[in-house]
Formats: structure tokens, C-alpha cells, sequence
């Protein structure tokens, strides 16, 4: 038998080794008092070690009744020579030691056979080389040690090895913060303090009116927003006992030791009450039952279900315990958690708006070394979308700016100080070694930031003094500047973002410019002007006509000039073959509207998202419809959504969409007249050289030019340059056209004419008369009907 287990692979040698350890642990434990006796038979060995490694329930049951064989009769014949080396071994524990008394006699060890089988398990796990060179000095022990030694040793690895870690918890709050350093959240911080420290701080209240007072308070809302830093400035201005835990850490891979830590947490609470409980990312331990992957989760929502109700004053002795959870996804949480008794109150912190974006950064610039009077509001005005761990990044971006500036300036003067010795490299010698070209040192011309702060840590290696540290101040400018490089936490899922088109790159249009400018535009950069006189829901705007003409372009211009988050919705995207899928992807672009407000969504081609229903339109289509016009108009709240859409198919439109507090605003972006048309020429053409015998008016009044819209305008400039292009410097390519006029590769390449009217020979205009009518007689019946109401 020992043969074979020293012959076998090292895949059985090692599956030995385990059992060995939990078996040798198992003997250990039943030598200390445990009514069973040691050996044990193969079952309860097997059930032992399956326990302990949880690894081994996947193996074959034969495979490992074999190999649990071995090695209970390995350690029996162990036992055999331990006594027969006549070795007397008494074990006293006192105060976590061992202490082991032999005879006086040194028995001289001569199992040396098993001890080369131990070495073959040793050798085999993936340790330090000082752990082989340890288990080589085990199968080769000097004459006369003791085997007694040998066991304490694995006895006290045993022990070391059951230890389980503990529930990460503190009783005070990690974080330095107070009330006065939340900035925005006023209501929400009145709310706190009435649910929780009321209760905490003069309990005697509750119990002499017999009210019970709140167990817990669930806060919830986008990540960001300051849930887990209104917690600690509860606990610090409270000052009781704050236990925080990582939701997460309470999760076990042993089953039943979860469900003990939340019962540990929650008992431990109740022995320091008056406490305050603080469970950070909650949704991770308590999700829906009903759809929960393992037992184990639905396990500990019971437990926590059953913890929250022992919780009430009579098991208490009239010492609150309340319970805070935060989570950004409180609808993933077990609705069971969520009913009175248990988070009685559910606190949402939503997105900053204009006026809290101002307090939060007024909060934070209190410990700050500011130059100059800051227009917060200003600032707030710029920052849309923006959370308050946004606005903290962006106050640590305009101060690397601000160090950065000095930095430069400190460079500069030192280098100026020392320009006048000639044997002293200047910073233009020191960055432009190599180089041919010298940087000359002036403010107007500075060497790159890279070298700057390179030089400077060289040039600077000991601390500044202060008197170089007091000009370095943040200004406004500074915030400014770096306002572009903070991308809040709405736009890094890169879903809402503002573009980068403005009015100026939108020719003509001007009346459909004014009323998107008292629609949306207005309204979000001026609201309390729309306040006073009673307007307060955000208009929806349709605008629909011929393809080509600027509705996308506008709806571009109109998010860039309000500064407010843009997201643009293609229609047929939201459409999913899975039943209720294209439901929630229209909500959810609501969601997102709602936390990046002020936001503008722009749904391009609406007729293929909410087609009219009929009998002929699919139940999944008609669900579709229905779930938008909810979101429109419903019960959720659109305060700072605005609506835009865009369509080349209204007559196709559901009815309900264009109704009064909708898409209730309908503009014809039509196809431009000639004078519309010259104007359009010269903003595509803004960076295109012209040729001085290229006229735009006349170009614009072309018969060729009519039912011409603006996207076969670009495409016909796009044509003429590229013509241009070809003939001045792809000679060869362009040898073919004789019409063509060529240009010499020295002069600079400019359009002319006679490229313009080789473009109008590939480029046609892409609606018809026929089409162009068609959208005329709609616009009149639309204008009647709207004189009709």
C-alpha cells in the first residue's frame, strides 16, 4: 500500500496530502474531549473532508472512498509506530499554549518510511523554496527527535488554519466631515435629522408618546450624489457609535457563516445602542428574491428581514438602533426590505440643479486659497449633469491647473535670474538640447507643459519656501479651463454629451432658430423669467419636413447653446424582438434624461418608434407607443427634459403624440429658397478656398439649384473641392476630363467655377417636385386645422 502511494501520479499524492491535513484536524479535534472516538469510519471521513474542502465535492465519490482508505490506514500504522517508540506524550492548555511533557528518556525516531511519504505530500504543493527546504529537512530529522514535535507542529498549523475572518467594522465614522460640509442637500438633510436623529438623541420622546421610531432609512440615487458622505456627517455630528460594513463583506462562501455575520453585526449594534448602522451598496446582499441565482442570497434576506424586525424598543431597552442603506439601484432591492417596519423611510438624492450645484461649490472652495470674486453661479450654469463628486474632481482639476501656472512663472523667473551668468544653462538650453531650433524664453512662446514640470522638479528638489508658495492661488480662469477635462459621471457611460455644433454652423433657418430659442433654449438658461409668468413644463418640439434640411443639425445647435446634456435616440435603436425589452429601453432613456437634467432628447425618424395605431399595428409596437406618450406626459416627473424629434413621415405619427403638453410645438423645416440657399453656400463654404470668379449668389440662384437642400449643398461644395483636388494634384487621374480646369502643383489650390458645374453633374436633388408638393399640401392642412381649434 505505501508503495503505491509513493509510485503513484502527483495529482494522487497531492489529493492524499489534503485528506491527510483535515483528517489529522478531525483526530486532533476528537482527542480533545468530543464524544466520538478516533479512528473513524470511511463515511464520517468522507463527510468530514467534504465539509472542510468543499473542492472534493466534485470528485468521484469511489476515487476519493479509495484515496480516504489509504490514508486512514497510513495514519493507524502511524499510531502503531508512535507507540511502539514507547514515546509518553501530556498536552496542558493554559492561555492559548501547549505544553508538552515527555519521559527523560529520548527515544531514538525510526519511522522513517512514513516520513518519506509526508515529504512526497510536501513536495508536491506549490510553496517557497523555504518550505521545501523545510519539508527536506522533516524526512531526514536529526537522531533523537522526538515525532511529538512533528505533531505539535501540524497541530498548530491545523488551528491556524480555521480561523475565519472577521466583519470589517468600525465605531466612528472614517471620514472628517459635518453637516455644514454637505452643500445641496437641505432637504434631504432636514429629512435625516428628523428620522433619525430625533430618535437617537431624545429617545425618552418616543417612549413616553408610545411612538415607535424609524428603523432604517434606505438612501438611494446615482452614484455620486453624497449618500455615503451624508452618513458619516450624521454619525460625526450625532457622535454615537457608527458601524459602516461593506455589503460585500458579508457575503461567505460557507453556508450558513453569512447569515452568522449578519446576526453578529446586528446583536453587536444592540449592545452599543444607542447606534447607528451604516450598510454601504445594500443591494449587493438583498436582491429580489424571486430572482435570486443561489439560495444562499434568498437566505440572507430572510436573515436580514428578521434582524430589522428585533430592532423595535421593547428588544432594545429603549435604545434606538437605526439602520442607514444606500444603494444606487434601490429596485433590485427585496420589496420586503422596503415596507414600514423595517427602512420605514427611502431618502432619494437626485442629480444637483443649477442652485445646488452653486452650494456645493460654495462648500467647497470654503478650504480652498482662491484669487479674485468667483461667479459660482456662473460656474453652476456650466455644469450640468454634474454630482457632487463631479464638482470635487473638478475644483482638484483647477488646482493641478493653478500649480501648473506657477510653476511656469516660477521657471521663467528663475531662469531669467540666472540668463545673465554664461556658464548657467537656461531652461532654453536645458529643453531644447538636441534640437535646431532654440525656444526663445518669453511668456508668449513656452516651452511645453511636459518640459516645464520636468525641469522644475529637477531645478526644485527641496521644498518651496513661502514666499514661492504665495502667489499660487486658484482663480476663476483656472475652473474654466479645466471645466472641459472633468467628464461627469452622465456622460463617462457615454450616453448624454453636449455637441460641439453651434448656431454659426447653421445657414439660414432663422425663423425656425427663434421659436426653438423660446422653446427649449430660453427656458433652460433663463427659467425664472418662464416661472414668473406660470410656464414651468418643458415644451416637446416636432420638427419634420423634406430629408436634408437641418433638423438634426438644429436640434444640435439647440443643446449647444443651451449648454444643456444632449441625448440622441436613432428610433428603430430602442426596438428589441424580446417582449418588453423595447419598453425599457424607453424608460431608461427617460432615466438617464432625468439625472443629466437640464438634458434635450432628440428622437431621430419618430415614425419608425411610435408609428399610428390601428388594427394592423403589432401589440408590441402599440406598447411601445403607449410607454412613450406615459413618459411624456405620465406620472414621472420630465422637470428639466425637454423633447425634441424629428421626422420626413408625419402623416404616419401617432395623433396622441403631437396633442398639447407633447410634442405640442410642429415646425416645417422646409426646403430653402434661393436666398436661403446663398446663405447656407457661405457657411459650408467658410473653410473652402473659392476661386475670386466664384459667385454664391449667382450659384445660389441657379435653376440647378432648385429643390436643393442643405445636405445636397454640402454634398455639391464637397464635390467641387474634391474635383478641385483631383485636378491640381491628381494630374493622372484627372487626365480624362478636359472640361476640367487644371491647376498648376505651385500655386495653392482653390475652387472655381468650372469645378462647381462639373458637380452639378453628379449631384441631383434628393426630393422631387412631386414630394415637395406632397409636404406642402400636409403643412396647409396642419396650419387649417390648428386655425380650426
Amino acid at each position: 500500500m505505501r508503495n503505491s502511494m509513493r509510485s503513484g501520479s502527483s495529482l494522487t499524492r497531492d489529493l492524499e496530502k489534503r485528506i491527510y491535513d483535515r483528517l489529522s484536524y478531525l483526530k486532533d479535534s476528537l482527542a480533545q474531549g468530543n464524544a466520538e472516538e478516533w479512528p473513524v469510519t470511511t463515511r464520517r471521513a468522507l463527510q468530514f473532508v467534504q465539509e472542510r474542502d468543499l473542492t472534493l465535492r466534485r470528485m468521484k465519490k469511489p476515487l476519493l472512498e479509495k484515496t480516504i482508505e489509504r490514508v486512514l490506514d497510513f495514519m493507524k500504522q502511524e499510531d502503531n509506530d508512535s507507540m511502539a517508540s514507547g514515546t509518553d506524550t501530556v498536552v496542558v492548555e493554559s492561555d492559548d499554549e501547549e505544553i508538552e511533557r515527555t519521559d527523560l528518556i529520548t527515544v531514538k525516531d525510526t519511522n522513517t518510511m512514513n516520513k518519506n511519504i509526508t515529504s512526497l505530500w510536501s513536495s508536491n504543493t506549490p510553496n517557497s523554496a523555504a518550505d521545501s527546504n523545510r519539508s527536506s529537512v522533516e524526512s531526514s530529522p536529526a537522531p533523537g527527535t522526538s515525532s511529538v514535535i512533528k505533531r505539535k507542529e501540524r497541530l498548530s498549523r491545523s488551528k491556524t488554519t480555521v480561523k475565519r475572518p472577521k466583519v470589517e467594522k468600525t465605531y466612528e465614522s472614517a471620514m472628517n466631515v459635518t453637516l455644514d460640509d454637505v452643500g445641496g442637500l437641505d432637504d434631504c438633510i432636514n429629512e435625516v435629522l428628523e428620522l433619525i436623529a430625533m430618535p437617537i438623541k431624545h429617545p425618552e420622546v418616543y417612549l413616553f408618546t408610545g411612538i415607535q421610531p424609524p428603523r432604517g432609512v434606505l438612501l438611494h440615487g446615482p452614484p455620486g450624489c453624497g449618500k455615503t458622505m451624508l452618513a458619516n456627517a450624521l454619525a460625526n455630528e450625532l457622535g454615537v457609535p457608527f458601524i459602516s460594513i461593506s455589503a460585500p463583506s458579508i457575503v461567505s462562501g460557507m453556508s450558513g457563516e453569512s447569515e452568522k455575520k449578519v446576526r453578529d453585526v446586528f446583536e453587536e449594534a444592540k449592545s452599543m445602542a444607542p447606534c447607528l448602522m451604516f450598510i454601504d451598496e445594500i443591494d449587493a446582499v438583498t436582491p429580489k428574491r424571486e430572482s435570486a441565482q443561489r439560495e444562499m442570497e434568498r437566505r440572507i434576506v430572510a436573515q436580514f428581514l428578521t434582524c430589522m424586525d428585533d430592532l423595535s424598543f421593547e428588544k432594545t431597552e429603549g435604545k434606538p438602533v437605526i439602520v442607514m442603506g444606500a444603494t444606487n439601484r434601490p429596485d433590485a432591492l427585496d420589496s420586503a426590505l422596503r415596507r414600514a417596519g423595517r427602512f420605514d423611510r427611502e431618502i432619494c438624492l437626485t442629480v444637483p440643479d443649477e442652485l445646488a450645484r452653486e452650494k456645493i461649490l460654495r462648500t467647497m472652495s470654503r478650504g480652498l486659497r482662491l484669487s479674485g470674486e468667483f461667479d459660482f453661479r456662473k460656474l453652476a450654469k456650466r455644469t450640468p449633469g454634474f454630482v457632487g463628486a463631479d464638482l470635487k474632481a473638478l475644483t482638484t482639476a483647477a488646482g493641478i491647473v493653478a500649480i501648473k501656472r506657477i510653476y511656469r512663472q516660477l521657471i521663467l523667473q528663475k531662469d531669467a535670474a540666472s540668463s545673465s551668468s554664461p556658464n548657467t544653462p537656461s531652461i532654453d538650453q536645458d529643453l531644447t538640447s538636441g534640437d535646431d531650433v532654440a525656444m526663445e524664453l518669453d511668456t508668449t512662446n513656452p516651452p511645453s507643459l511636459s518640459s516645464i514640470i520636468h525641469h522644475f522638479v529637477n531645478s526644485h528638489p527641496d521644498a518651496l519656501t513661502e514666499e514661492e508658495l504665495e502667489p499660487l492661488r486658484i482663480s476663476e480662469d483656472d475652473f474654466l479651463e479645466a471645466l472641459p477635462k472633468v467628464q461627469p459621471s452622465s456622460k463617462r457611460e457615454g450616453f448624454a454629451t453636449v455637441p460641439d455644433v453651434t448656431w454659426a454652423d447653421v445657414g439660414a433657418l432663422k425663423p425656425i432658430r427663434v421659436e426653438l430659442q423660446m422653446a427649449i433654449v430660453q427656458p433652460i438658461k433663463r427659467p425664472e423669467l418662464y416661472h414668473s409668468v406660470g410656464i414651468s413644463a418643458p415644451a416637446g418640439v416636432l420638427l419634420w419636413g423634406p430629408p436634408g434640411c437641418g433638423k438634426t443639425l438644429l436640434a444640435k445647435a439647440v443643446a449647444n447653446e443651451s449648454k444643456a446634456n444632449f441625448i440622441s435616440v436613432r428610433g428603430p435603436e430602442l426596438l428589441n424582438k424580446f417582449v418588453g425589452e423595447s419598453e425599457r429601453a424607453v424608460r431608461q432613456v427617460f432615466l438617464r434624461a432625468r439625472a443629466s437634467a437640464p438634458c434635450i432628447i432628440f428622437f431621430d425618424e419618430l415614425d419608425a418608434l411610435v408609428p399610428r395605431r390601428d388594427d394592423s399595428l403589432s401589440e408590441s409596437s402599440s406598447r411601445i407607443v403607449n410607454t412613450l406618450l406615459t413618459e411624456l406626459d405620465g406620472l414621472n416627473d420630465r422637470k428639466g427634459v425637454y423633447v425634441i424629434a424629428a421626422t420626413n413621415r408625419p402623416d404616419i405619427i401617432d395623433p396622441a403624440m403631437i396633442r398639447p403638453g407633447r410634442l405640442d410645438k410642429t415646425l416645417l423645416v422646409d426646403l430653402p429658397t434661393a436666398n436661403e440657399r446663398a446663405e447656407i453656400l457661405k457657411t459650408i463654404t467658410k473653410k473652402t478656398p473659392l476661386h475670386e470668379d466664384v459667385n454664391l449668389e449667382t450659384l445660389a440662384h441657379d435653376e440647378r439649384c432648385v429643390n436643393f437642400s442643405g445636405a445636397d449643398l454640402a454634398a455639391l461644395v464637397r464635390e467641387s473641392a474634391v474635383t478641385a483636388l483631383r485636378s491640381a494634384v491628381f494630374s493622372d487621374i484627372a487626365s480624362n476630363e478636359p472640361e476640367v480646369t487644371e491647376h498648376a502643383s505651385s500655386e495653392p489650390i482653390q475652387v472655381t467655377m468650372a469645378d462647381f458645374n462639373f458637380a452639378f453633374r453628379n449631384i441631383k436633388p434628393s426630393v422631387s417636385d412631386r414630394d415637395r408638393q406632397k409636404y406642402q399640401r400636409l403643412a396647409k392642412r396642419w396650419s387649417s386645422a390648428a386655425e380650426l381649434e
